[in-house]
């Protein structure tokens, strides 16, 4: 009897006589009118822009010309090395003084504040002139075993690598710090309880796990690293822009050269950012259980996917 009354429509549930079925749903996207106004504004902003740079006054023969120039490679190849010698100071620096910030010593955790609030509190770039004129203040620089003029001590490298490494040092160990705490005090209590000391600890177990949350701002350091090394023209270090300052002094193609710079700072940034890039995958693969595809990933699946559609059809 349940079954039947299960299976027999009742009254409620068959259509009226002569009744029409209604018509299908149509969805009717909606139009964002104000998507096309901002895109056709910028494209005209862009055209624009490029129209005015062709007019103006450019010789653009001589940037592909002075691109390779030998002298330009040369100042590429010192301020890559500038950037890596200062960055590797700073990280140093950084680990260091993130350690005594976070010292139970009152002492070492003064001192840690203390360097952190003098370098960054004042500009690179008269950091970078104090270490330059250092000789003003210690004409001889004179270490018991070890005695010369300050002069010959402190050449535009050393100068423009303490500037830019003990300036980079205080900002990294803000990064190392906070990087430290985000690991759960759990691990350094179970550390512990395993007989290990507190450098083992902070060796084997904190670091390691800080890592996911220091490489990603100690990327976006360094590639400010590459650009803020431009201002070691200031100590007469040869660096990138030192070099097409000097071109454009005999050649007068000026705003040519500065393009030429520029081209080299963009190819530089863009070559570590993809660095930068795989690198925190790396870091990132204990925290994801499955990582997001790379963009080389993606277009490797988009033209699978189309190989296959095309020979389906």
């Amino acid at each position: 009897m349940t079954d039947k009354l299960d299976k027999d429509p009742g009254p409620a549930d068959t259509p009226p006589a002569g009744s029409v079925p209604p018509e299908a749903i149509r969805a009717i996207p909606v139009r964002h009118y104000g998507r096309w106004i901002s895109a056709v504004v910028v494209i005209g902003l862009v055209v624009a822009l490029i129209v005015a740079f062709s007019q103006g006054n450019v010789r653009w023969a001589t940037v592909p010309e002075k691109l390779f120039d030998p002298s330009i490679l040369r100042g590429v190849v010192n301020t890559i090395w500038i950037s890596v010698t200062a960055m590797a100071l700073g990280l140093a620096l950084g680990v260091l003084f993130a350690v005594m910030r976070l010292s139970k010593n009152p002492v070492t955790s003064t001192i840690a504040w203390f360097y952190i609030w003098l370098f960054r509190g004042t500009p690179v770039y008269v950091q970078l002139l104090i270490w330059f004129n250092l000789a003003l203040i210690f004409p001889i620089l004179n270490l018991g075993f070890y005695k010369d003029e300050m002069t010959q001590v402190m050449t535009p490298f050393l100068a423009a690598l303490l500037g830019l490494g003990l300036n980079e040092g205080a900002y990294m160990a803000e990064i190392v710090r906070a990087g430290i705490q985000s690991v759960d005090e759990g691990q350094t209590e179970a550390s512990h309880a395993l007989g290990m000391t507190r450098t083992q600890t902070m060796r084997r177990v904190v670091l390691p796990q800080a890592m996911r949350v220091i490489v990603p701002p100690t990327g976006n350091e360094f590639i400010n690293m590459l650009k803020t090394s431009s201002l070691v023209v200031a100590v007469q270090y040869f660096d990138l822009l030192r070099a097409a300052q000097d071109i454009a002094s005999t050649s007068f193609a000026v705003m040519e050269m500065f393009f030429v710079a520029s081209i080299w700072y963009l190819a530089l940034t863009s070559v570590f950012s993809i660095g930068q890039y795989y690198l925190e995958r790396r870091y990132a693969r204990g925290a994801l259980r499955t990582l997001p595809p790379t963009p080389l990933q993606k277009i490797k699946a988009k033209l699978s996917s189309f190989s296959n559609s095309k020979a389906v059809a």
